[in-house]
């Protein structure tokens, strides 16, 4: 059996819709078997993820987290995706890591506002000019093409860099103001202490975190949470693992219950805005699952170009 080698250049065959698509085929499967891996030096981070649907395959995901690497000029994650047959085991695809995790990241996002926010939305914050912000500012402007974007980075000459690649998208430089003026907050920093203050949301937004992924990383506050309507991607890979959401649950401030629900419960109909006024966030845990759902869905788009 031959090998599917696949770059960056598959992204010409993708589009955001057609992922979500496969989210949604995905969810109706059994639900996955997943395993996660977290090593720790310092501030590195070695995360080895695992995936397994009955009817999709299997997934080995490895990524090396280095917040010093765009000190000297190498990308903040590095690492490996494997993908194998569900039917005898064998190695089906090498595929692009940044590939993988760019779609895989901003379409759990992307599927989460689908489901969450306003369809008038019309002001979208986003939260960081790194990678991921700019996969946002793609996603997101699929799904609402006339909508406004704001952009907040600590640093303002990465926003304004950021806001010159985008047409129509505007510097913040104040990230309280930009916050009270949207109607979607998109973050994705690496900050360990919160940065969005829930005391500046507004009825009826929808905000969208991704940032935090180890137990000693928040990017909202404990106003954000008792505010909020809390939605995860995945209750198995944020719930235990995340400090966004295991924090809170630790110190009693909310108990699992108040996590309303996540992508198997999509056609159950419990992702979903119960009014205009009701403020959600949504948690981008970024799974393995979903990294095998988005590595098949490249997988199958590339074999069929």
């Amino acid at each position: 059996m031959s090998i599917d080698i696949i770059g960056p250049e598959a992204e010409a065959h993708l589009d955001w819709h057609g992922l979500m698509e496969a989210f949604r085929e995905g969810h109706r499967l059994p639900k996955a078997e997943i395993g996660d891996t977290l090593l720790y030096r310092g501030e590195d981070t070695l995360l080895s993820r695992a995936a397994w649907i009955d009817g999709v395959g299997s997934l080995v995901k490895t990524a090396n987290i280095f917040p010093g690497n765009p000190g000297i000029g190498k990308p903040l994650i590095l690492g490996a995706v494997n993908v194998y047959s569900d039917m005898d085991g064998s190695l089906l695809a090498l595929v692009d890591f940044e590939l993988v995790t760019k779609w895989k990241t901003a379409g759990g996002s992307l599927l989460g506002a689908m489901q969450l926010a306003r369809e008038d939305s019309e002001t979208i914050l986003i939260v960081g000019a790194g990678a991921v912000g700019h996969s946002l500012r793609q996603a997101y402007g699929a799904l609402f093409p006339d909508a406004r974007f704001l952009i907040w980075n600590r640093t303002i000459s990465k926003a304004e860099e950021f806001a010159a690649a985008y047409p129509g998208t505007e510097v913040s430089p104040d990230l309280e103001t930009a916050v009270r003026m949207a109607d979607i907050v998109t973050s994705a920093t690496m900050v360990t202490e919160p940065i969005l203050n829930g005391e500046w949301f507004q009825p009826g937004q929808h905000i969208d975190i991704i940032g935090a992924y180890r137990p000693d990383m928040r990017e909202v506050n404990d106003a954000a949470i008792r505010r909020s309507s809390i939605h995860v991607d995945s209750r198995d890979t944020t719930i235990g693992h995340i400090g966004e959401i295991q924090n809170p649950i630790d110190r009693g401030l909310i108990s699992e219950a108040d996590i309303l629900s996540d992508f198997y419960d999509l056609d159950a109909g419990r992702m979903t805005r119960h009014s205009q006024d009701e403020i959600t966030l949504f948690k981008n845990g970024g799974g393995a699952h979903l990294d095998l759902m988005t590595s098949r869905y490249i997988l199958d788009a590339w074999q069929a170009r």
